[in-house]
């Protein structure tokens, strides 16, 4: 970094956003956080008020504000991109999305899958659906941040964009998802586990990596889609080996389901990341299994 950046945080002040923003503060970038409220920035971030699906009230928190870079952390569904598309444009140099691996959920190959597998370019936008209504988006997540990729993509050279397609997020005490607990109590009690009958590997990534990731994307330059993800893909059973070393005199057990719902961890496809696009612009992430046991160590509450 050559010099300070003034960036925006859209969302995001907990989990790996929280990082995120004491990350770029730490490496003395100027930093605003814009929420509706519900949680306050650490000290030293600039603090911006608005409803995010509400043009008017961003475009009236932001005033003549500019930026260096705009990292948005809750970018949901393709109307969301489009008030983004339309504020922003003209007020900062690069856009980085948070994206997702679920954007990978209708492939299924046995090798991982490059950023080229899903061109934004040729997802079809419906802004008709109705993604105002948070069961349904939350049912349509991974089509979600497809749609919201495809209307960011359109916006060329004038709206210079990258998004970040994230792994599967493990690690922290703070982790709020409660996936890692799922198997916790299921070792502890012997509850069975449901898991498809032929149960796919996937990618993840460490919550601390996830974080210096995208403060590192903050300051380059490139732009498109990015798969953030360690490399080697982990099984169902070796996360619930290091969930079990955590769980004395607890039993793995196994309930493999043709149809049904199953445990968070488990997939009836194959759409594991490749990392190499990171890689080649000069992020590196450390493999999976070497940060694995000190993740589960933490969430359980065992972390040093």
């Amino acid at each position: 970094m050559e010099k300070p950046l003034d960036v925006l945080v859209i969302g995001g002040n907990r989990y790996v956003g929280k990082r995120l923003i004491a990350r770029l503060l730490t490496e003395g970038h100027r930093v605003t956080v814009l929420n509706r409220g519900s949680s306050p920035p650490p000290a030293g971030a600039e603090h911006l008020l608005a409803d995010r699906d509400d043009e008017r009230s961003l475009t009236g928190a932001l005033g003549s504000r500019a930026y260096d870079v705009v990292v948005d952390q809750v970018c949901y569904t393709p109307r969301q991109a489009v008030i983004a598309r339309r504020v922003f444009a003209g007020r900062t140099r690069r856009y980085v999305m948070t994206s997702t691996v679920e954007v990978y959920e209708y492939e299924d190959s046995p090798a991982p899958l490059r950023e080229e597998a899903l061109a934004p370019a040729t997802v079809p936008v419906d802004l008709d659906l109705p993604w105002d209504d948070p069961v349904f988006a939350e049912a349509h997540y991974g089509e979600g941040k497809r749609q919201a990729e495809a209307v960011l993509a359109g916006g060329g050279a004038a709206f210079p964009c990258a998004t970040v397609r994230m792994a599967h997020v493990l690690g922290g005490d703070d982790d709020f998802t409660g996936r890692l607990a799922h198997y916790a109590e299921r070792i502890r009690t012997g509850e069975p586990i449901a898991v498809p009958t032929v149960n796919r590997p996937a990618t993840y990534v460490y919550v601390e990596e996830a974080a210096r990731f995208l403060a590192w994307a903050a300051g380059e330059d490139f732009t498109g889609p990015v798969n953030a993800a360690a490399p080697g893909a982990l099984s169902t059973e070796e996360l619930c080996e290091a969930v079990a070393a955590h769980v004395p005199g607890g039993r793995v057990v196994f309930r493999p389901v043709r149809v049904g719902e199953v445990s968070p961890f488990s997939f009836r496809r194959s759409y594991g990341m490749d990392g190499a696009r990171a890689a080649g612009l000069g992020f590196g992430f450390t493999d999976a299994r070497r940060w694995l046991p000190r993740a589960v160590a933490e969430t359980l509450g065992k972390g040093d």
